[in-house]
């Protein structure tokens, strides 16, 4: 993938004695592209509320594409070049959101449009959106979805789509 970002994953856990110990250091070079020139690496996941920090598996590495995992959370990085594909979407999560390099637009489902660049954090409450990248440079962004329940507004139930 040309211009990927440099994402170092440091992940901690214990020994067999019960010791913290890092069990992953590594850049992450494994991007995958989700819509065209719009990339993604999911850093961990979880699939329960407490999440279960004992045993060895990577949960970076589950399988599959996926905006939420019921009942847990996603930690991923997005990066979005210049020109990234249209995405109208709901999901059934609250999202944490960090711009780590760059700038994007956040475009909702009444044309409201929100502008954040390098440093800007954003809370994303199952709000139908749309990821644009007018610009010249990517946009990198750490994103944490934790499952939530579906929104209730008006006297009707929001649903997940896109």
């Amino acid at each position: 993938m040309a211009q990927q970002p440099s994402v170092r994953r440091v992940i901690t856990g214990h020994d067999d004695n019960g010791k913290a110990v890092v069990t992953i250091d590594e850049v992450c070079t494994d991007f995958q592209e989700g819509r065209p020139n719009g990339f993604l690496r999911n850093i961990w996941t979880t699939d329960t509320t407490p999440a279960d920090n004992s045993g060895q598996a990577d949960g970076g590495a589950r399988p599959g594409r996926f905006t939420m995992i019921e009942n847990g959370t996603v930690f991923r990085i997005l990066h979005f070049l210049p020109g990234v594909q249209q995405r109208v979407h709901r999901t059934d999560s609250i999202d944490y959101l960090i711009v780590m390099a760059g700038e994007i637009d956040m475009e909702l489902d009444e044309g409201q449009e929100v502008h954040l660049k390098t440093g800007d954090v954003m809370v994303q409450r199952g709000t139908v959106h749309n990821w644009v990248n007018r610009g010249t440079e990517p946009c990198t962004m750490a994103v944490i979805l934790v499952h939530a329940s579906p929104v209730q507004a008006g006297g009707k139930t929001l649903n997940a789509f896109g």
